[in-house]
């Protein structure tokens, strides 16, 4: 098992690229987030937690859905672009956090792993499954996306969080797999 991938990583590449998964204009990434946002089906939410936020191009997708969206990641590189992104967005805060160890407090009605999870180890991803569990409201809903092909750096790959998901959180309400994505939409009994 591979070692969890810490802040450093991140900030070293955002420092050699401002967008070094081309978020903002990559075409399987707009396909990845239409995906996304039709997987809430037009439901609007209170307060909302996206994991692993980067440049923000998810975060402005997602802000219109939310009365007051939470957005974090590790590396402030990427942060300074998330808040330079949204600006004027006064419903949206962007914070850095690592977690599990900094998962912030809520609850939140919606909260959004996209392409995030499966760069932590086994005892960073149950902790973080813990906060996830202990910190969704009830009624809430749980929004995972991640990567499935292999690669040669994450700890996990994205069908086994998946699999971890589904197994504490239950059937999925929404589930699309193409090769290259999984997406899961899990709601919280109210």
């Amino acid at each position: 098992m591979r070692e969890r991938i810490r802040p450093g990583y991140f900030e070293r590449l955002y420092a050699q690229d401002a967008d070094p998964w081309s978020f903002a204009s990559s075409p399987y990434e707009a396909a990845k987030y239409d995906a996304t946002i039709a997987a809430l089906d037009s439901r609007r939410f209170g307060s909302a937690l996206e994991l692993g936020a980067s440049i923000g191009v998810l975060s402005a997708r997602l802000a219109p859905l939310c009365d007051a969206l939470l957005a974090i990641d590790v590396a402030e590189p990427a942060l300074e672009r998330a808040r330079e992104r949204l600006a004027g967005a006064a419903n949206v805060r962007f914070e850095r956090r690592e977690i599990p160890e900094e998962f912030p407090a809520g609850p939140f009605e919606l909260i959004v792993a996209s392409e995030v999870l499966y760069y932590l180890d086994e005892p960073a991803f149950a902790a973080t499954l813990d906060a996830v569990d202990r910190e969704l409201a009830a009624g809430g809903v749980l929004l995972a996306v991640h990567w499935r092909p292999a690669t040669e750096t994450y700890p996990l790959r994205g069908d086994e969080v998946h699999a971890a998901l589904a197994e504490r959180f239950g059937p999925a309400a929404v589930s699309r797999r193409t090769d290259e994505y999984a997406l899961d939409r899990f709601d919280r009994p109210a």
